[in-house]
């Protein structure tokens, strides 16, 4: 355990097996256990818990009250050693809970440059990309992706399994039980898709004709009258040349388990 430029509250318990790189923070009543790394330039605030298997990236900011790491939520977890991740200068608010991965796949995920706001939980086998916002008390069930860029609102519950797409916005208070296709916003009661997330996607630089294929993309495939399957049919069989982002959506929905939020 490295100790130069690192400073660790007396009344912290750190375990001398974690590996803690240089210029971390550990508040008072933190509990670090055996097999932790932690990178550089991280804080951890008080009356945090990082559990073993918790790999936690460059520049993160763990608010108080946070657990990361513990066993997961899962009745066919046998004790077997896994892990959860925490990417680089992400920051996770009170209480938020991660828990490492199942014999699934070993592990949980959380990507680079997130906000993981208070009482939101990250279940076991879990992917979340980068530059993702969870609001407060979103609470994903197991086996959850999210996608790149993708925000999803306050007091929204994710069915395991569910996959959301890359630049999506997700609407407060929601049940999601079926995947959500990148690029579009969702809301009401039960979840339906309202339109694109154009604004998002201005912000992050995409340019007006991109926005405006995935928009025709959306109109045919939602607002045309073909079922799911001749849509992306009709939309392939009119359009020679088609963008990445709109084939991104096509191999989306078509990936699809669970089915796909229209």
């Amino acid at each position: 355990m490295s100790s130069v430029a690192t400073r660790i509250h007396p009344s912290a318990i750190v375990s001398p097996n974690a590996r803690i790189a240089e210029n971390v923070t550990i508040g008072p009543f933190s509990l670090i256990e055996d097999d932790v790394e932690i990178g550089s330039g991280t804080t951890v605030m008080s009356h945090v818990v990082v559990a073993n298997g918790a790999r936690i990236g460059s520049d993160v900011v763990i608010h108080p009250g946070a657990v990361i790491s513990t066993a997961p939520q899962d009745l066919k977890y046998k004790g077997e050693p896994t892990n959860a991740y925490v990417g680089d200068r992400t920051v996770i608010r009170e209480c938020v809970t991660i828990n490492r991965g199942t014999s699934y796949s070993k592990q949980a995920r959380v990507g680079s440059d997130c906000l993981l706001m208070a009482y939101s939980h990250v279940a076991h086998d879990c992917v979340v990309g980068d530059h993702v916002i969870l609001a407060n008390s979103v609470q994903l069930g197991g086996h959850v992706e999210v996608g790149d860029w993708a925000i999803i609102g306050g007091l929204t519950g994710v069915h395991q399994f569910c996959r959301i797409g890359a630049h999506c916005m997700i609407a407060a208070a929601v049940m999601v039980v079926k995947d959500v296709a990148p690029f579009v916003l969702a809301g009401r009661t039960p979840l339906n898709i309202e339109g694109l997330n154009a604004i998002g996607l201005r912000r992050r630089g995409f340019d007006a004709s991109t926005i405006g294929a995935i928009d025709e993309f959306y109109d045919i495939l939602l607002r045309s009258g073909f079922n799911v399957t001749m849509g992306l049919r009709h939309y392939e069989s009119t359009h020679d040349v088609i963008i990445p982002e709109v084939q991104q959506c096509i191999d989306f929905i078509r990936s699809s388990k669970r089915g796909i939020t229209l």
